[in-house]
């Protein structure tokens, strides 16, 4: 989040995306909002029960060449197996043709000697930690050894289903003839996480045989795989992707919409999804941290003052988050005190969560770290005076949902250009989205209300903030009224 002279912005109007805002499902011959009600996930109801293999359940039939029958090729090939069951009944309500099951499934080890790793998609499979689809052999494969295990203890069994739910998006694509070879990878990679999302609310809904995810920590470990598994890199000429913002948008597009939604996916609305948002560390020397200061902190609440003008601006305590307010609690690291309109900020507290972990030897981080969030956290606040300045309550879901979508126009905003200098000296870098995502699935502070209260979905977190990025302020209020 660098100065508003160190980046160069694009120059793209920030737009709503058609995509977005089908959104409706109907209820007894009615269209329902899915947003009605704040403790739903998605029209879903938030559920704590399990996530992952259903007891008692047998294993299937499906085999994989080259599988050594571990208890991690038998959670691929279940998941492949209600994965394949969900589309043989979803393909011919969107596509052309007939469903037709991957001809292969492969497993191999990374840890193998080169003797003993078998070709994959004509290349071997020595040393690769991976799982992909081939199109030219209409196939599937994984390493055993170290990616699907890594994933498994790091976010749970249900990432790796939501893996193979990705590869087998590809799958379906080669099936549906919707894209064509020289499309870009990062339509084929955004379609895909579509199509895993439409899985994963079949999942939710019950209808896998292997498998049950909860809506509340089983979808959040699943959607923080999808953030850990982002291109950290833009400027990597590897980075095809997508950012963690684009990756989850993605998934829940194909969440709330379904396959219809992911089919619509193409490199226009990829574009327009885009907008000005930072594609590139080009320029920043800091590739995209900037140190939480009072100076800085000054310089955002400049820019606040001008994204969402408010009648009565807050005043700002730097000496630390701790208050005594008849109305509000304290809400470490920054509070704020609807009585006094006072936003209280612990600065060394606040720099210490928006300490990158970027250079950390972790190729799979469980909470991706930055500088954005913290500085969500302090807009967040700032969103609860805009709320109060407009009469609304400050306690509740709708409340919290509210400050993750407001925070989220702010963000969208901090990356047009144009802003003068003394609108703020501070500007949204690449990766900064990445940050957001993050800490809205893990804590949810900046999706909270004035008593530090939050939904337990950071499914409905993060969607809420990625409306406000996307399409702006009156859908936030429209949305969570």
């Amino acid at each position: 989040m660098p100065k508003l002279q160190a980046t160069a912005l694009f120059t793209a109007v920030l737009c709503a995306v058609t995509l977005l805002a089908g959104c409706t499902r109907s209820v007894q011959g009615r269209a329902v909002s899915v947003y009605d009600d704040p403790f739903k996930v998605a029209g879903l109801p938030t559920t704590s029960g399990p996530s992952g293999p259903r007891a008692g359940v047998p294993d299937t039939g499906l085999t994989a060449t080259n599988g050594d029958g571990s208890a991690t090729d038998t959670l691929a090939l279940n998941a492949v197996d209600d994965i394949q069951t969900y589309w043989r009944g979803e393909f011919g309500k969107e596509f052309q043709g007939e469903f037709k099951p991957v001809d292969k499934l492969i497993s191999w080890s990374a840890k193998a000697q080169k003797s003993q790793a078998p070709e994959f998609c004509k290349e071997t499979t020595y040393h690769l930690v991976n799982a992909a689809y081939c199109r030219l052999d209409n196939s599937i494969g994984w390493d055993r050894s170290v990616l699907l295990p890594t994933m498994e203890d790091t976010f749970g069994k249900m990432s790796v289903v939501m893996v193979l739910a990705h590869e087998y998006g590809h799958a379906i694509q080669s099936m549906a003839k919707i894209v064509a070879p020289k499309d870009p990878v990062i339509v084929k990679e955004q379609q895909a996480d579509c199509f895993a999302g439409s899985f994963m609310r079949h999942v939710a809904e019950g209808g896998a045989a292997h498998f049950t995810i909860n809506t509340s920590d089983g979808l959040n470990s699943v959607l923080a795989a999808t953030v850990a598994i982002r291109d950290a890199d833009p400027d990597d000429p590897e980075s095809v992707h997508g950012s963690a913002f684009e990756r989850v948008t993605a998934v829940q597009v194909g969440f709330t919409d379904g396959p219809k939604a992911c089919k619509a996916i193409d490199i226009n609305e990829i574009a327009r999804r885009r907008g000005n948002l930072p594609q590139s560390f080009t320029g920043d020397q800091g590739r995209g941290e900037y140190p939480i200061t009072k100076e800085n902190l000054i310089e955002l609440s400049k820019a606040l003052a001008a994204i969402l003008p408010i009648e009565q601006t807050p005043t700002y305590n730097y000496s630390g988050a701790k208050i005594d307010c008849r109305d509000g609690v304290t809400t470490e690291p920054v509070s704020y005190c609807p009585a006094a309109n006072t936003i209280a900020t612990d600065i060394p507290e606040l720099a210490q969560r928006g300490t990158s972990n970027a250079d950390i030897d972790n190729p799979l981080p469980l909470k991706v770290t930055g500088d954005y969030n913290g500085y969500v956290v302090f807009i967040s606040r700032y969103t609860l005076a805009v709320q109060q300045s407009n009469g609304q309550q400050l306690v509740g879901a709708k409340t919290g949902l509210r400050a993750a979508c407001l925070s989220g126009v702010v963000t969208g905003k901090l990356a047009q250009a144009g802003r003068p200098i003394s609108q703020g000296d501070i500007t949204l870098a690449a990766g900064d989205l990445d940050e957001a995502v993050s800490g809205l699935l893990t804590d949810g502070l900046a999706a909270s209300d004035v008593q530090g209260q939050t939904v337990r979905s950071g499914f409905s977190r993060v969607d809420a903030f990625r409306a406000g990025v996307i399409n702006g302020e009156k859908t936030c209020m429209s949305r969570y009224s």
